[in-house]
């Protein structure tokens, strides 16, 4: 039986375009499922250690120990010895550093309040070149 031009054009008519989006959806399924499985399950974070506060009497300071004073006008000190740039107080670091044993190789921030942030982080990332660790910030005895 042949069709003629009249029922041929019907038949094409009544096609129409389907997509079948099953196995779009599985796709879709498998790539949430390795989105999560890559991603961290916490996210990172920079923990900090605050001291409790001691009502202890003030101890003496041990003469090992390496405190890098910044004051207002932006001027460093390692143990009273001044520096006058980063630079020179990366190197006084490296001296005072050098030889020591890793349990004696912390390193205290002393600096005022109102110091900017930004210059008490350029001090630490210098003590980190260094080679100090940890770093603590002196929270007293602060210069008023």
């Amino acid at each position: 039986m042949s069709l003629t031009t009249n029922e041929k054009r019907g038949r094409e008519r009544k096609l129409q375009p389907f997509i079948n989006v099953t196995p779009l959806i599985d796709v879709l399924l498998v790539l949430l499922i390795i989105f999560m499985v890559i991603s961290p399950a916490r996210p990172s974070r920079f923990e900090t250690k605050i001291p409790e506060k001691n009502e202890s009497p003030i101890e003496q300071e041990n003469p090992f120990s390496l405190i890098v004073t910044v004051n207002r006008a932006g001027e460093y000190a390692l143990n009273q010895q001044p520096a006058s740039s980063l630079s020179d107080l990366q190197s006084l670091l490296l001296g005072a550093l050098n030889g020591r044993p890793a349990d004696q190789k912390t390193v205290f921030i002393k600096a005022p309040r109102t110091l900017r942030y930004g210059d008490v982080v350029k001090v630490v990332d210098v003590a980190k070149a260094a080679g100090s660790a940890p770093i603590g910030l002196q929270l007293e005895q602060l210069e008023p």
